[in-house]
């Protein structure tokens, strides 16, 4: 079974478990340990499409796992025992399925608008867009650093909003390329560093915040994900789930 998940990222040292300490993942097993005893000191086949580091928010990443309980059953159970993951709605998946494989992956990064020239910023994030060798803006994992990055789209409110559109993303990518945006943006970069550095020369922008990143969603093209009338589902996303959308997305609170 798939199920989307949201959670707020300050409550987790990032999502893939580890050892002594608190995971979003390490919370999944034992919220399935409590609804399915059978299978308590496995995994339950545990995986999920993306991971996000400690900090990073997630308003729709997505879990697969092993469970005889049917989908409405399922989400009202998971949602009952587990108080900081929210279990939003729920697709039946073939086993064997791999979850990474996921169509389209969607983030959002906000930033406070103070001393910012947006027109910068959009100037340098058309430079990112498309087919690019990301070397230079990600953590090394050994993998193919050539990635297409469909989109960086920013919008300017009460906060700078950048929403980034693609298969895939690597490790760090998002906070790097944010990062090189924002001191564009800042006049501590200009548009020449970062051209340079996507052709290949060693510069460095930092690593921007993540608890200002946020997983907005996980897409698949063949998968009908479903969610259900269930009033403690709805009481619960309302009163976290939606808090972090206005605290991160209007107020900027954790900025």
């Amino acid at each position: 079974m798939a199920v989307k998940v949201a959670y707020r990222g300050e409550e987790y040292y990032g999502s893939q478990r580890q050892p002594g300490l608190r995971t979003v993942e390490g919370d999944i097993i034992r919220a399935l340990d409590n609804i399915s005893p059978a299978g308590r000191g496995s995994d339950h086949g545990l995986k999920a499409a993306s991971r996000t580091d400690s900090g990073v928010s997630s308003l729709g990443n997505v879990v697969a796992f092993n469970t005889i309980m049917d989908d409405v059953s399922l989400l009202r159970a998971l949602n009952a025992v587990c108080e900081n993951v929210h279990f939003l709605s729920v697709a039946e998946i073939d086993a064997g399925r791999n979850i990474r494989r996921a169509d389209r992956r969607y983030y959002r990064y906000i930033l406070p608008r103070k001393d910012l020239d947006v027109e910068k910023m959009r100037e340098c994030a058309a430079l990112f867009q498309g087919v690019q060798d990301f070397r230079r803006f990600c953590r090394d994992e050994g993998r193919g650093t050539v990635v297409e990055l469909r989109s960086i789209e920013i919008d300017a409110g009460e906060v700078v909003t950048l929403d980034f559109h693609a298969h895939r993303f690597l490790w760090n990518m998002i906070r790097r390329i944010v990062a090189a945006i924002e001191g564009v943006g800042n006049g501590k970069a200009d548009i020449g560093d970062v051209t340079r550095a996507l052709e290949g020369e060693d510069l460095q922008f930092g690593l921007a915040d993540p608890r200002n990143l946020i997983l907005m969603d996980v897409e698949y093209d063949d998968l009908d994900f479903r969610s259900f009338h269930d009033p403690v589902l709805e009481r619960k996303i309302e009163s976290e789930v939606h808090r972090a959308r206005v605290d991160l997305f209007l107020h900027g609170s954790m900025l």
